[in-house]
């Protein structure tokens, strides 16, 4: 297990085996104590003067391999973040996935830029999924005007619950209550249908720890789902995020418990109305593409979804991010 007092310039051999290496972060203990989030770098050689920081979603981790390959092929280096309480980065002692305040993860995703720089990088990509592209939005709002993020791609960002009107307004308002005053009131609970579709014991294509990413992911408590409330009120206000943005979602959205056999060509998640309103209040260079056939995560969509997704994104790149420097 690793401990605060590892040094954070420690690369060793990750989960995934040879072709990729972790380095732990260690962060300000919380309240449940020693808190560390965790850095993934491919070793593919490549010597890019460009990379990738990749922010995975709730109930998740960096498993993709998939994408880093993608990103490699297009003369990216490639990272990935688990943060705080999440997959590499959970331990013992800790209430999987839980903060207070999404501002936290600030401390982390300074970290994970800063030491990508430092590793010889002048254009530095950050992408992420579901709740990762809530929590990224808002860190790119915070640290506009400093340089930090050249470029932001958001697969399914999280800006909205899917969940009834009611439940949006006075529900949240209750969320808020149980939250400040018991805030590991569990307050929700998550379906099982997206993550049997996905993994490979249950008939999926893809392999995954199901430890990290359990089929019914973790239980939401209050003061969790509260700070989320407050980051998708202070979206649906407006941000400035100051670089180009790129934000893709499935051209549809259906419940897996009425619509089964749609989980494999839909999102069965989140809205992907949300996603495609709120797109514009990010900043002033969003490009918001719909992929027919798509599922949450885009880059786990069945073909030709999936290859759809990654050629947008190739083009998108190609025309809004940054050459760099020759080596």
């Amino acid at each position: 297990m690793t401990t605060h007092t590892e040094q954070q310039d420690a690369y060793r051999e990750d989960v995934l085996g040879p072709g990729y290496e972790v380095r732990s972060l260690p962060l300000r203990p919380d309240d449940e104590g020693d808190v560390v989030a965790t850095l993934v770098r491919s070793t593919i050689p490549g010597g890019s003067r460009k990379a990738v920081l990749y922010v995975h979603g709730f109930v998740d981790y960096f498993f993709q391999t998939h994408l880093a390959d993608a990103w490699h092929g297009a003369g990216f280096d490639f990272y990935a973040l688990d943060l705080r309480k999440y997959g590499r980065s959970l331990r013992d002692h800790q209430t999987p996935n839980y903060i207070t305040s999404l501002e936290d993860y600030d401390e982390e995703l300074d970290e994970a830029a800063r030491i990508v720089r430092e590793e010889g990088h002048d254009v530095l990509v950050v992408m992420a999924h579901s709740t990762g592209g809530l929590v990224t939005s808002l860190w790119a709002h915070r640290r506009r005007g400093r340089g930090i993020v050249d470029a932001l791609v958001l697969n399914s960002p999280w800006f909205d619950l899917n969940a009834s009107l009611l439940q949006r307004t006075l529900g949240t308002a209750a969320v808020h209550r149980i939250g400040t005053l018991r805030p590991r009131t569990v307050v929700g609970r998550l379906g099982s249908s997206y993550g049997r579709y996905l993994h490979r014991d249950s008939g999926g294509e893809w392999d995954y720890d199901l430890t990290w990413k359990p089929h019914g992911g973790f239980p939401v408590v209050a003061a969790w789902l509260a700070a989320i409330r407050r980051g998708h009120a202070e979206l649906n206000r407006g941000l400035a995020i100051d670089c180009p943005v790129f934000v893709a979602c499935s051209d549809a959205t259906s419940n897996p418990a009425k619509e089964p056999a749609r989980v494999s060509s839909t999102d069965v998640v989140l809205d992907v109305g949300h996603i495609a309103a709120r797109a514009p209040k990010l900043g002033g260079l969003v490009t918001l593409v719909r992929i027919a056939g798509g599922i949450h995560d885009l880059t786990l969509s069945r073909e030709p979804a999936r290859s759809a997704f990654f050629a947008e994104l190739a083009r998108w790149q190609e025309a809004y991010v940054p050459a760099g420097p020759e080596r």
